[in-house]
């Protein structure tokens, strides 16, 4: 394997790999096993449609939803299997060069590079808490990708900071995969209206709908259309539809309010049993940690039988950063403990 493929490997690498099955899973991002029971029966009520290929009605009413759920209008929204699938599409902006900020979900650069788009990385600093400067960002991209909330530093950027990286000519992609889990999505921008703004929405963290692949776009029409050029015919299910409307109307989205504060909680109480190995406080149901030796503790960990995500895979991150899910206060006790005796091995 070359140094380039190699590269790549690590890029695509996602904590999915390190949550293996038998292991308690604090590696990957989803903060529920399964969906509702509600959102069940929502998706199980799309069966007796499969016969029938996904109908225009039904994308129309997911994207009226999500539309007025942000303020938006139909036509602002596109609907994609999973924000992962939008990452994908980015090639098809042609972007001349594209600015990565990291650490970060790599999945936009792996996209970007694979379609020979030159790639700048913008790396952040744990010095300053990973805050995002705008003016790190070289003037000539004419594309700019970077996350907020940003997985994995758990770190939320100003949404005002965020959009003055907007200029003529430039499309500034948003990851907001974790917005909805912040109490009141302050520094979300998926309702502004900035030149060039490309908002990713995800419904597979407060959902548990990892498996489905549902998430959405809110841009300008004519930049939607750009970059939904090369999809195929019904490129999202029935059941992916189904999902976006109902996660999407007004009580789904009380509801997530509510998970979110709930959340803000758990992660409050997991900094701080955490103590000093957390590297910035956390904004989001995640936390990056800084562990002594950690591929040997991240290892200990998992003869232990707890998984946590690894961190070197990440640009700008080491083989001693991990990043851990929060989960509610009994179950992330299972993690503090098992790394408190791991870390007296030493």
């Amino acid at each position: 394997m070359t140094s380039h493929d190699s590269g790549r490997a690590l890029l695509r690498h996602h904590g999915d790999v390190d949550a293996a099955p038998g292991l308690v899973d604090f590696a990957v991002n989803v903060r529920v096993p399964a969906p509702p029971e509600w959102l069940r029966a929502r998706l199980a009520g799309v069966l007796d449609g499969l016969g029938g290929y996904p109908s225009a009605a039904a994308d129309l009413r997911a994207r009226e939803v999500v539309a007025a759920r942000h303020g938006r209008r139909a036509d602002e929204v596109l609907v994609l299997a999973g924000a992962a699938e939008g990452f994908a599409l980015l090639p098809s902006l042609r972007p001349r060069l594209a600015a990565v900020v990291h650490p970060s979900f790599t999945e936009p650069e792996v996209a970007l590079r694979d379609a020979g788009v030159p790639v700048r990385r913008v790396l952040l600093s744990d010095e300053d808490g990973y805050r995002f400067r705008p003016e790190a960002v070289p003037e000539e991209a004419d594309l700019v990708v970077l996350g907020n909330p940003t997985n994995p530093t758990s770190v939320s950027h100003p949404a005002d900071a965020v959009a003055s990286l907007s200029r003529p000519g430039r499309v500034l992609v948003v990851d907001e995969a974790f917005a909805d889990t912040i109490p009141g999505e302050p520094e979300s921008l998926a309702g502004w209206d900035v030149p060039g703004l490309l908002v990713l929405r995800s419904l597979t963290k407060t959902w548990g709908l990892a498996g489905l692949r549902a998430g959405y776009a809110l841009g300008a029409p004519e930049l939607l259309a750009r970059l939904a050029l090369h999809r195929p015919q019904w490129p999202v299910s029935s059941f992916v539809l189904e999902a976006v409307t109902a996660c999407c109307e007004p009580a789904a989205v009380a509801e997530a309010a509510a998970l979110a504060v709930a959340g803000q909680e758990h992660t409050r109480l997991a900094a701080r049993a955490l103590g000093d190995l957390v590297v910035v406080p956390p904004d989001a149901p995640f936390a990056l940690l800084r562990l002594p030796d950690g591929e040997r503790v991240r290892l200990a960990l998992r003869d232990k039988g707890i998984a946590v995500r690894r961190g070197d895979t990440f640009p700008g991150l080491t083989a001693d950063h991990v990043r851990v899910a929060v989960r509610p206060p009994e179950e992330f006790g299972l993690l503090v403990d098992a790394l408190r005796v791991v870390l007296e091995e030493r």
